[in-house]
């Protein structure tokens, strides 16, 4: 039987072996913590155990091989067993954020996206370093959430994941919808230069039409003024001495209102 003080010790060694853990990992930066917690996770959960049973025994490495699933669907966890709240917590921990890219084919907008191996999961590809399959830059990263379409045990799935990418492979990811971008741009640049041509031209055609307006109401107004003074003479060389100087003075104004009536509205 356990005594008191054994059972006080082992708490005491267990709460110090704890804290002792936790001041290592705060002092590690978060790549070599990740190496850390790989490690770890072998050496706790990665050995077999000896068994005296001739039966044979599904070690953690059978189900992970025979049930692993990046993403699990709500079916699929309904009524978990041991063996799927294991590949559950492999799956959250390793496999839940990102992904490969293979940007072999960016300029003609395909990248392939893939979920990353044992190893490279290890290794911290794709998390550590770019994330595309043919670069290992480790300075500047970016993470960007994009949309992987995938096929899973006879289904047709989608999930939005991380590609963590360096600035140069940034710009191949958004290569092509930058080029398209740009050709839009070009195509709106031409049709404003088009519509402001074509505006232009209006505007000169309109003002010589005006123009033209003006000088033919000029020369209608100067042809109604000599038509006047030429009928005004004819009309006092017929009456002759018979017009006095005041009726002739009338018969100017009233000329000239007849025929300027209605011109200046």
């Amino acid at each position: 039987m356990t005594s008191l003080g054994s059972l006080k010790s082992a708490i005491f060694e267990r709460e110090e072996r704890k804290q002792q853990y936790q001041a290592h990992i705060r002092g590690l930066n978060a790549f070599d913590r990740h190496k850390k917690f790989l490690n770890d996770y072998v050496r706790f959960y990665g050995k077999e155990k000896p068994s005296n049973s001739n039966l044979p025994i599904k070690t953690d490495k059978d189900t992970l091989r025979e049930g692993y699933r990046f993403i699990r669907s709500e079916e699929d966890d309904m009524n978990p067993s041991w063996e799927q709240r294991l590949v559950k917590r492999y799956y959250d921990k390793l496999f839940k954020e990102y992904c490969i890219a293979d940007m072999s084919h960016y300029k003609s907008g395909k990248i392939g996206l893939r979920w990353r191996t044992e190893k490279e999961v290890i290794s911290g590809k794709g998390q550590f370093i770019c994330g595309n399959k043919h670069c290992d830059e480790k300075d500047g990263l970016a993470s960007y959430e994009v949309n992987f379409c995938y096929s899973e045990a006879g289904e047709n799935k989608q999930a939005l994941v991380k590609l963590v990418i360096c600035e140069r492979c940034a710009d191949k990811l958004h290569y092509k919808r930058r080029k398209e971008k740009e050709k839009l741009e070009k195509r709106e640049q031409e049709g404003s230069r088009k519509r402001n041509r074509s505006k232009s031209v209006d505007e000169d055609e309109f003002n010589e039409r005006k123009e033209r307006r003006r000088k033919d109401v000029a020369r209608f107004l100067i042809l109604c003024s000599e038509k006047n003074s030429v009928e005004s003479d004819y009309a006092l060389t017929r009456k002759g001495a018979s017009i006095s100087p005041s009726d002739h003075k009338a018969d100017d104004g009233d000329s000239f209102d007849e025929f300027l009536e209605g011109m200046f509205l």
